[in-house]
């Protein structure tokens, strides 16, 4: 299975996933295709586990998560970075105890991430975290949850939309999804609730959230598996899509 897209500013395409083929040829868990969809034979590099997410920088390079223990033949637990070439960044090496599904680049470089991990460089971070662009820990940031986080999306104000199978977040309920300020602290304002987990979360132009996952209610409304909010948190109640199984992307 195919679990992460990324595409690049020139249209190739990054996938990551669990696989052993791509494009008919041998790529171990990652690789990179062409525009057209041919497989660029100039990105060779493997991963000894399941890629998850993928992201982009702005200098080019790529942060990979999943549930691994070596990229590009170095050892990386769970979470690193490759240049555009596919070779490892050796220097990048922030190390989770548990699978990450989520890295967001800010603006300012930091890196968000989350997953399944309790630790990151050894320091307890649970289930969320911040990297410095070096991949050291941001310290300041300290934003926990109490189960695992899937998706996270960045408002254009900095604030962080977060998904997963949590009821609590930075320290209050909030039922599978909620938002933090910048800093990392509880947007006290935001608490739409789901009934299920989030796994997938985008901000729209305008602001409202697209959010979809194994979930049957939303805002205390019924939504099957997919939903709107407003930036407000309330539910967008002219958005009445649904699916009839979980979605995850």
């Amino acid at each position: 299975p195919v679990f992460s897209l990324a595409v690049q500013p020139d249209d190739k395409i990054l996938v990551g996933g669990k696989f052993a083929t791509l494009g008919g040829q041998i790529r171990t868990n990652i690789g990179r295709l062409n525009a057209d969809g041919s497989l660029d034979t100039a990105f060779v590099t493997a991963c000894s586990g399941f890629v998850y997410t993928l992201a982009l920088q702005a200098d080019g390079k790529i942060l990979v998560g999943g549930d691994f223990g070596t990229l590009g033949g170095e050892t990386h637990n769970d979470i690193g970075r490759l240049y555009s070439d596919g070779s490892p960044d050796s220097g990048f090496n922030p190390a989770a105890n548990g699978a990450v599904y989520v890295v967001a680049p800010q603006p300012d470089g930091k890196i968000l991430i989350g997953g399944s991990f309790t630790t990151l460089n050894g320091t307890n971070r649970n289930y969320l975290g911040r990297l410095n662009t070096d991949g050291t820990l941001d310290t300041n940031y300290t934003a926990q949850a109490n189960g695992a986080v899937y998706c996270m999306a960045l408002q254009a104000d900095g604030k962080i939309v977060v998904g997963g199978n949590f009821t609590a977040l930075d320290g209050q309920t909030r039922n599978y999804l909620g938002r933090l300020n910048a800093d990392g602290s509880l947007d006290t304002t935001f608490d739409p609730g789901a009934n299920g987990a989030v796994n997938a979360l985008v901000v729209q132009t305008d602001g409202r959230i697209l959010a979809g996952g194994s979930f049957t209610t939303l805002g205390g409304q019924t939504r099957s598996y997919i939903g709107r909010v407003n930036a407000d948190g309330s539910l967008d109640a002219d958005f009445t899509a649904g699916a009839d199984g979980t979605v995850n992307a």
